[in-house]
């Protein structure tokens, strides 16, 4: 096989993509959301830019801009002299990334490329994006434009390329209004979500949570919606009003149209009853026969099929944009037109006019481009022109009646010209249709004098305004009208966030997140979770899957009753979208212990820590990490945090780790500790020179009489996030008090069940530092219930398992460590198998079980159940009343489902007096006590391998 990373003589066209990521918010590279490549550089390795003749000079020829690019010099130019002095071609195309984006209106500036260590010709390639597809695409096109400077291919056009890379990103793009509201909520630290591909996006979060499309908000009611768009009531609804509006009429024949058009008087209107746009709008018509071949145009365009005849009002066209019932701008609106010049035709002087960079398809840019249909001609022939003629010099053309910007329109800001009066019949208009944010189109000879003294009317009320008229006039002063906007959705000192605490570690996770919406909860907060069970709303399980990552949390953001949200951040979340929300207000890192090793890259506990830390870094400088200062790595991450830091600690007064907390407590600081005495041991929150007792662990329900050690260190995190969140001592207090392991508040995780006479443990524990810490509860249980036995010794009976994608050393380690603490092990399998053959995975458990007997460890005796449920009859049919049977499982609800139907079976057989009982049960008088000499007892079912 040859190694494509060997010198060669002549460079080729060998760098490709070989992963793809999109991180949506804080990531392991960056705060914002970013693009990640993987790229092969192939036979470039061994030719940075300055190697390949010409390279530098076609690429500055295609993207002179490039010359702005900062680079790691720092200053303008910078990137330019990295390619005169030779840099890799994996970083031209970051750089080809960005500068694509800027081409297509995206100022996105920021990128970073780093080799993948151990791996020549391998680079990670980061850079910022502002809409995802519009990203990706640009780095797929900055691949294909160095390869092509490498090798040029005659079927590649770079310019070709870059206009269908600009017109994808002009699809994709919001429009004008709704960026401008956008821009201006990013501005105001309002958090936004888009919601599909067009123009609905969420302004805020959960319960906070707004909604914009294009100019209509979660404000804008429907009937007033209804209203506007039925233009004949619209009419009838303002002249009620003594508002000025022409005379006009409905109908659905030509003949009504005619007879009408009578009635009111030429000139007159034909325009759709619920039209927009200006689509299908005729003006000016002089007689039947015009209004004859108008009333199909405008009927075409009805979705009701109605046509309103009006008299035609002579003026100027003013388009009033009233917001929250106040007026914010006005724009006279002119129709496309081009002037002449006394050269060019009038076919030319419209391609002269559409090539202003400002025009684009529909309202993708500031303008429209004219479009020249039948309409438009026969317009041009109404004054004394064809296409193919030349105008006098200063003499206006008229292509479209209407003044609309979606028909290739002009807009002249007038805001600050308008008489008050005009202003006040604008206002008073809206607030008769009921419209939050309504346009007001005016026909009179000058907005500037009293409509009613000098003619006009209002002719239209549109719901969904568009605002590029008046952010983006083309003669006069932008109106920032994005800001009323924003201020009526979110009035000044409204929140448009809600708490946010994020919970990551190797273990502890779940239990903990639990515990802290466990507090909220009796706080009276609608709190949103997620974690590997599922998503719960208010204490309802709406989802039932593994719910840690990014996805899961935008989904809990979006939900309209959630004023808390509490998230199970896992590590493989973070590597693949980052965390899927801006930041954290609280950040729990409970632990970083070796699982998961191996994946996506990560093979040091050192990166695994860099990757939790993901959350710290998100926390803001009025945020709090809450960090676990008995180990050593996630004592580090305080340096990442940009707020202040709460400590808990397990460490005996007097030790070193004490000793900083105490120092950092004396500065103000907050932390939470444990303080032992011969009562027991105490959680106790320290809040600058004060100490505040919380609670006794024994007298905590998750602790197990303080027994489980791994939740009184959970119960402190939680109690420390809760107090850093701002809950009340006594709530945290109440709160831990009433949370149980029972299968209703932690499903799956230590849930304790009696199973006739048996002591059974349900729990997640699937590596050996959870594995360590369950068997040092399993000790101090098992000596509790050796002490209150009539029966004598109990046994430990324990299934374990683990998933098939950890590291080889790492599932033996479960087993030696699992083999510490039960006298049978019983080892299963999951269900997925991630890239293991059936069977595999629980050899390597079996092993590791092995090897610790063979040096003393206390189990004598390991055998090998595949099937969860199996593994689990399996395990009770060993044990006898009064024994201590663990189940690591991962589906607890079928295990549940299991252990209450043998309990039930049993009972009913004790009160039958039934001897043959269920035949698939195995009776207690029938088991036989495991030890080292015996063979397995007859069981009915299960396969053993």
């Amino acid at each position: 096989m040859t190694d494509t990373h060997a010198p060669a003589q002549v460079p080729a066209p060998d760098l490709k993509i070989i992963e793809t990521r999109v991180y949506r918010g804080p990531n392991i590279w960056s705060y914002d959301p970013a693009i990640h490549l993987v790229v092969d550089l192939g036979s470039l390795e061994n030719f940075p830019s300055n190697t390949i003749p010409g390279f530098t000079e076609q690429l500055l020829a295609d993207l002179p801009r490039l010359d702005q690019h900062h680079c790691s010099r720092g200053r303008r130019g910078g990137f330019i002299e990295r390619l005169h002095e030779g840099t890799w071609l994996g970083h031209i195309a970051e750089h080809v990334a960005l500068q694509l984006q800027q081409e297509a209106g995206h100022d996105m500036r920021r990128g970073k490329t780093r080799q993948v260590k151990g791996s020549p010709g391998i680079y990670n390639i980061t850079y910022a994006y502002a809409d995802e597809a519009v990203g990706l695409a640009a780095g797929e096109l900055a691949v294909r434009c160095v390869n092509q400077l490498v090798q040029p291919d005659p079927e590649f056009d770079f310019t070709t390329e870059l206009e269908k890379f600009i017109k994808q990103a002009e699809r994709t793009a919001f429009g004008p209004s709704t960026q401008a509201i956008v821009d201006e909520a990013v501005s105001r630290d309002i958090p936004w979500i888009r919601l599909n591909k067009a123009s609905l996006v969420q302004l805020g979060q959960g319960v906070h949570a707004k909604r914009i499309r294009a100019t209509m908000t979660s404000e804008t009611g429907s009937i007033a919606v209804d209203v506007a768009s039925d233009k004949d009531l619209t009419t009838r609804l303002l002249a009620s009003a003594g508002l000025p509006v022409p005379r006009s009429e409905s109908v659905r024949t030509v003949d009504e149209a005619v007879a009408i058009a009578g009635k009111v008087g030429y000139p007159v209107v034909c325009k759709p009853l619920d039209g927009n746009h200006g689509r299908g709008v005729c003006l000016n018509l002089q007689d039947a026969g015009a209004v004859r071949e108008a009333f199909p145009i405008a009927a075409e365009q009805s979705r009701r099929g109605s046509v309103i005849v009006e008299n035609f009002v002579t003026g100027k066209d003013y388009r009033c944009l009233i917001i929250n019932g106040r007026m914010e701008a006005i724009a006279e609106r002119v129709p496309a037109h081009v002037v002449g010049d006394g050269v060019h035709t009038v076919a030319e002087l419209v391609d002269i006019t559409n090539a202003d960079p400002r025009r684009g398809v529909g309202h993708e840019k500031i303008l429209t481009r004219i479009t020249i249909n039948n309409a438009a001609r026969q317009l041009v022939r109404d004054q004394g022109f064809e296409l193919d003629d030349v105008p006098p010099e200063d003499e206006m053309v008229k292509l479209t009646l209407t003044g609309n910007m979606s028909t290739g329109g002009i807009s002249i800001d007038r805001t600050w010209e308008a008489h008050p009066e005009n202003v006040e019949i604008a206002e008073e208009a809206a607030r008769m249709i009921g419209l939050d944010i309504a346009g007001i189109d005016f026909i009179c000879p000058d907005i500037t004098q009293p409509v009613r003294e000098t003619g006009g009317a209002i002719c239209e009320v549109n719901a969904a305004p568009g605002f590029r008229m008046h952010t983006n006039p083309t003669i006069g002063e932008p109106q920032y009208i994005a800001k009323p906007v924003v201020d009526m959705l979110f009035p000044p000192g409204a929140t448009s966030r809600i708490p946010i605490v994020a919970v990551t570690g190797t273990n502890g996770k779940t239990t903990t997140a639990r515990m802290i919406s466990h507090v909220f909860k009796g706080l009276g907060r609608k709190v949103g979770m997620t974690s590997t069970d599922g998503i719960v709303i208010d204490e309802r399980l709406v989802i039932r899957q593994d719910a840690s990552g990014p996805k899961s949390a935008r989904m809990v953001l979006q939900n309209p009753r959630v004023d808390f949200a509490v998230f199970e951040v896992a590590r493989g979340g973070i590597l693949r979208e980052g965390l899927g929300y801006e930041r954290n207000d609280v950040a729990v890192v409970l632990n970083v212990q070796p699982d998961h090793l191996g994946l996506r890259g990560i093979e040091t506990l050192e990166q695994l820590a860099d990757v939790k830390a993901v959350l710290v870094e998100a926390v803001p400088r009025t945020g709090f990490a809450v960090l676990n200062a008995d180990d050593p790595l996630v004592r580090k991450m305080r340096r990442k945090c940009s707020g202040q830091v709460v400590w808990f600690s397990m460490a005996e007064p007097g030790s070193e780790v004490r000793d900083y907390i105490d120092g950092h407590c004396r500065r103000g600081g907050r932390a939470v500790v444990l303080e032992r005495s011969d009562l027991g041991d105490m959680i106790v929150v320290k809040h600058g020179r004060r100490s505040m007792q919380l609670a006794w662990t024994h007298l905590l329900p998750a602790t197990f009489g303080g027994r489980a050690m791994m939740n009184v260190q959970n119960a402190m995190a939680a109690a420390a996030a809760a107090f850093a969140a701002g809950a009340p001592l006594h709530d945290i207090r109440q709160g831990l008090r009433t949370f149980s392991t029972s299968y209703y508040l932690s499903p799956g995780r230590l849930n304790e069940i009696d199973v006739d006479g048996r002591s059974v443990i349900v729990d997640y524990c699937h590596n050996a530092p959870a594995m360590r810490m369950l068997g040092d509860f399993v000790d101090r249980l098992g000596e509790s219930l050796s002490a209150s036995s009539e029966l004598g010794r109990p046994s430990r009976i324990g299934v374990v398992a683990t998933a098939g994608d950890r590291r080889d050393d790492d599932i033996r380690e479960l087993g030696e460590v699992a083999a510490q603490h039960f006298d049978v092990v019983v080892v299963r399998e999951d269900a997925r198998l991630r890239g293991r053959k059936r069977g595999e995975s629980a050899e390597l458990v079996t092993a590791g079980v092995r090897a610790a007997m063979a040096d003393g460890a206390r189990c004598r005796r390991v055998e090998v159940v595949l099937d969860e449920l199996d593994a689990v009859r399996y395990s009770l049919g060993l044990s006898n009343p009064g024994d201590l049977v663990v189940l690591c499982v991962d589906q607890h609800q079928s295990v549940l489902t299991e252990l209450e139907s043998v309990s039930h079976l049993a009972q009913a057989g004790a009160r039958s007096g039934d001897e043959g009982g269920d035949p698939d049960f195995v009776q207690p008088d029938e088991v036989v006590q495991p030890d080292e000499e015996s063979e397995s007892p007859s069981l009915a079912a299960p396969t053993v391998v």
